[in-house]
């Protein structure tokens, strides 16, 4: 099959995003068009993931690599239909890839003929919402990264990829959130290439529930807990 044809929505220059975009491209994957969300909510959780993978290697901008591989690059004030169908109603798309969004719902879900889809940096079903990496320490949840459908709820569309990361004693918090922000990048460019391969009706499946809510921004005090399991190495699912 050839490529898949695709838009890529992201906050602006969220490091989650970037990531996952010099990902992709290196498999040949290029959106068709990458819209991008320049709002107050966009640079808060720009913010927060800069914070949280302190210390870690940042993907080159969207700006640059947008000029490096040719593609058009569109700033919205929100991600809702309104705002972004008409970037794409001119365009036949397999898909739509999310690449650190907030939460889309609407048109945009129905549009493209293959789906949206989105890589969440926590294992699916049992760590959907905020703040993955730090509930899952809280809670001794085994940490990864997941590539899902998008649908109306939160994280609960069918799953087509999902891997724990290997997690060693002596990680940091930021470096177990840069590895799920890494991963969920290459899951992502892994889910392209099996769509390229013809693959996803043999991989999609329901998630299931899970035993957890789901998660909000983790407040200082579960933070302050999180930080002391990883020094004390008392988190339940070290590798070694």
């Amino acid at each position: 099959m050839p490529k898949p044809r695709f838009a890529y929505l992201l906050l602006k220059e969220h490091p989650y995003g970037r990531e996952m975009l010099q990902q992709i491209l290196s498999e040949g994957f290029v959106p068709e068009v990458i819209i991008e969300e320049d709002s107050a909510i966009g640079d808060d959780e720009r913010e927060k993931f800069l914070k949280r993978i302190e210390g870690n290697t940042i993907a080159p901008s969207i700006v640059e690599q947008a000029a490096d591989n040719g593609i058009p690059l569109v700033t919205v004030p929100i991600h809702k239909s309104p705002e972004v169908m008409p970037h794409l109603k001119s365009m036949e798309l397999d898909l739509i890839v999310f690449g650190g969004t907030r939460i889309i719902r609407g048109e945009i879900l129905d549009y493209p003929k293959d789906g949206v889809i989105n890589s969440h940096p926590g294992l699916l079903p049992e760590c959907r919402g905020s703040a993955s990496p730090a509930w899952s320490v809280y809670y001794d949840i085994p940490i990864g990264s997941s590539t899902h459908f998008c649908d109306n709820g939160v994280d609960t569309g069918e799953l087509l990829l999902r891997r724990e990361l290997s997690v060693k004693r002596g990680m940091t918090y930021e470096d177990l959130c840069y590895e799920t922000v890494v991963l969920a990048g290459v899951l992502m460019k892994e889910a392209l290439m099996a769509w390229e391969a013809g693959r996803w009706d043999e991989m999609r499946r329901p998630q299931g529930e899970s035993e957890h809510p789901t998660f909000r921004n983790a407040p200082d005090e579960v933070l302050k807990e999180v930080y002391q399991k990883l020094r004390d190495q008392t988190y339940a699912h070290y590798a070694d």
